[in-house]
């Protein structure tokens, strides 16, 4: 297992900046760093991407020079497990709601004797066994694979507290879109009381020196990153959806299609 570039930018204190992709396609892996981000976040809890195709993105973020992070479909060790043997650098884990939960996930994602994750030989994160031995691989993979936990519910915000004690979580990741939805406002992240919930835990998580977490845009990175924040990422949608009205906007012409 490599070094892990994009987690040393992050203990060093700068912000790495990624792009959150929900189709299984390596060419666009590869043209996102080609861009200079910093890592892809590989989303299975809303995407199409199978197991397979994990690991072909994984491959496809390494041959390019970015760090693979996946979103498992669940918090359960065993869908973390999978994305992790394929190869992917760090897990962005949803829907994390307690200090429990959090320890948890840090299980599934160590090994012994930090946690409790499944150790095979020749995996491809292990070099398929042609590496390291793996007593050497079992430290290097604990060092550097990242654990980053989402708040995304108003149960998470309330146990934040209690969840930022939790020692090995990298990353406290706050998702504006389900937290909106669990308090009561689907969609609208710029209520009030949304908005007081998400800067009041970022004040936490910078409080207790720890890495805060959150997505990005065009219109709002600045912003962000005042913040503190310094793990993000924009959708590739959004990406796209930005570069789109550039081009027609300087065409001087409104696009054809779309909303």
């Amino acid at each position: 297992m490599k070094q892990n570039k994009m987690k040393a930018k992050l203990l060093r204190g700068e912000p790495a900046f990624g792009v959150s992709i929900m189709i299984p396609c390596p060419q666009i892996v590869e043209m996102v760093g080609k861009l200079g981000f910093d890592w892809i976040l590989i989303d299975c809890e809303h995407g199409t991407i199978s197991i397979e195709s994990v690991e072909i993105l994984a491959m496809a973020a390494e041959a390019c020079g970015i760090t693979p992070i996946a979103r498992p479909r669940t918090k359960s060790p065993e869908d973390i497990l999978n994305v992790l043997d394929r190869g992917v650098m760090g897990v962005q884990v949803p829907h994390v709601n307690t200090a429990e939960d959090a320890r948890k996930v840090v299980e599934a994602v160590k090994y012994h004797p930090v946690g409790k994750r499944g150790l095979a030989a020749g995996t491809r994160p292990d070099e398929y066994g042609f590496g390291e031995t793996m007593d050497r691989f079992v430290e290097i993979s604990n060092r550097e694979t990242l654990v980053c936990v989402q708040l995304e519910e108003g149960l998470a915000i309330e146990n934040a507290d209690d969840i930022l004690n939790v020692d090995h979580v990298d990353v406290f990741f706050i998702g504006p879109s389900d937290l909106s939805q669990s308090m009561g406002y689907p969609g609208n992240a710029k209520a009030p009381a949304v908005q007081e919930a998400i800067e009041s835990t970022f004040r936490k998580i910078l409080s207790a020196r720890r890495i805060a977490g959150t997505p990005g845009s065009s219109d709002n990175i600045k912003s962000v990153l005042e913040k503190g924040v310094l793990y993000t990422y924009t959708h590739l949608t959004k990406l796209l959806g930005h570069a789109g009205k550039d081009f027609f906007k300087n065409a001087g012409v409104s696009p054809q299609s779309g909303r």
